[in-house]
């Protein structure tokens, strides 16, 4: 859950209508693998760094290469969440106070630094639910306005949504990119590489006390989440109707329709919920986000099990402030060159930057091959490359077809043939 789920899924309605939730069913196949194949895993090895399992399984580069791709890839993905957030900051209270874009986010990663900074992981658990408490009550509460504002009780605002033609859900025409199949098994892998192979997201979940609350944890989530992607995207189509009510235009940046309307159109009430649900929505992403960055990279790359407590505490701050400013230069990047909505941006990047990992972790659970570690990175750089040139050219190399966010799969299958033809037999040791 995050900005991106609270104000990109809604205004996406209006390019690709319901099509998202094929995704979000997909999910549930994704947490599933998760909960029965990876975090078994995880718990068994006792990691801190989800990523040193690389190491044991194949060598010290190919467990770089994984830690360097978690780092790029969430570095991206909570920089565009950020740029999300700080955005609709932007537009919903700062551009009145003349207050420039860049203090806007400066202020919003200096207030996150302090906190996870001060209070690390366990800070974030408990934070985190307050903030989606937030977040969803925000949500609910705009969609009662709305439809309190038509006199509809809450089963006719569902007919009303259901007779949309933008409330389709299944498209089933092989060569779209919203086709059922590329966007179900898009959504599983999704899934896994954005949880399961990721190190801010799999940070929370080790903090269970054990492996059967990780799993009880993973399953409910995953169960909830179908229904709040369902209020989400119910709530973008009422805010598409009440759009066209107001003869209100529709923002080139769909990504700016729901704090515009709460912002002129729900009233003090109302606009006071949006805010503090985007706030709460910008923290319960960034925040996670700055703490795993910061482990990984002193985990990963600095060797920060071996120092001494007065060194850990000098580097663990100075990382910190480094991906803090790097956050903000990022986001900043974004502002100046992005002109798609934030989640259509996250699974296009997704599908590169995650791709080597998901070939990577696919190769060592599903075989007991080993390989020669120096060519691990240059496998994993190749494959993306391959895939965007591919990708790129698909329409008119395969009739029309397009990968879409499918991308992803097709990247790891590249990575993983990449690493088959730099493998060898060999057998694994039993902790492995």
């Amino acid at each position: 859950m995050s900005g991106v789920t609270f104000v990109s899924v809604p205004g996406e309605i209006g390019n690709s209508y319901f099509s998202y939730f094929q995704i979000v069913l997909g999910y549930l196949l994704g947490y599933f693998v998760i909960a029965t194949v990876l975090l078994p895993l995880y718990y068994k090895l006792k990691l801190v760094s989800i990523y040193t399992y690389l190491e044991q399984r194949f060598g010290f580069w190919s467990y770089k290469t994984g830690a360097f791709f978690f780092l790029l890839s969430r570095t991206i993905g909570a920089s565009f969440r950020l740029f999300l957030v700080a955005g609709v900051l932007q537009v919903f209270l700062f551009e009145r106070l003349g207050v420039p874009f860049w203090v806007a986010v400066m202020t919003t990663i200096l207030l996150i630094w302090v906190y996870t900074y001060k209070g690390g992981i366990k800070t974030i658990i408990w934070t985190d639910t307050l903030q989606t408490f937030f977040m969803l009550t925000a949500a609910v509460v705009t969609y009662y306005l709305i439809i309190d504002s038509y006199d509809w009780s809450l089963g006719e605002s569902i007919k009303v949504i259901q007779s949309q033609t933008a409330s389709q859900i299944f498209f089933w025409e092989w060569n779209d990119s919203k086709n059922f199949f590329k966007m179900f098994f898009t959504g599983a892998f999704m899934a896994i590489v954005m949880t399961g192979l990721d190190q801010d997201m799999m940070q929370k979940n080790l903090t269970c006390r054990s492996l059967k609350d990780a799993q009880k944890n993973m399953f409910w989530f995953s169960i909830i989440l179908v229904f709040v992607n369902l209020i989400f995207l119910g709530l973008g189509m009422l805010l598409y109707l009440y759009a066209n009510h107001l003869q209100m235009p529709i923002p080139a940046r769909t990504d700016m329709l729901f704090p515009l309307i709460a912002r002129d159109h729900l009233g003090t009430f109302g606009g006071i919920m949006f805010l503090l649900g985007i706030i709460a929505a910008a923290y319960s992403s960034a925040d996670s986000a700055l703490t795993s960055l910061t482990t990984s990279f002193c985990v990963d790359f600095l060797k920060f099990e071996e120092r001494k407590e007065a060194v850990k505490k000098s580097m663990r701050l100075k990382v910190h402030i480094g991906f803090s400013v790097l956050l903000f230069l990022v986001v900043i990047l974004f502002n100046v060159i992005n002109d798609d909505s934030v989640i259509n941006s996250i699974f296009k990047v997704a599908g590169y930057t995650y791709g080597p990992l998901l070939g990577l972790f696919a190769f060592g659970i599903l075989t007991k091959r080993q390989i020669i570690d120096k060519y691990a990175i240059a496998v994993c750089l190749l494959a993306p490359v391959i895939s965007y040139i591919i990708d790129s050219n698909s329409i008119d190399w395969f009739n029309g077809f397009k990968f879409g966010f499918s991308i992803l799969i097709f990247n790891g299958l590249l990575t993983f043939i990449g690493l088959a033809l730099i493998s060898k037999k060999s057998v694994l040791s039993a902790t492995v």
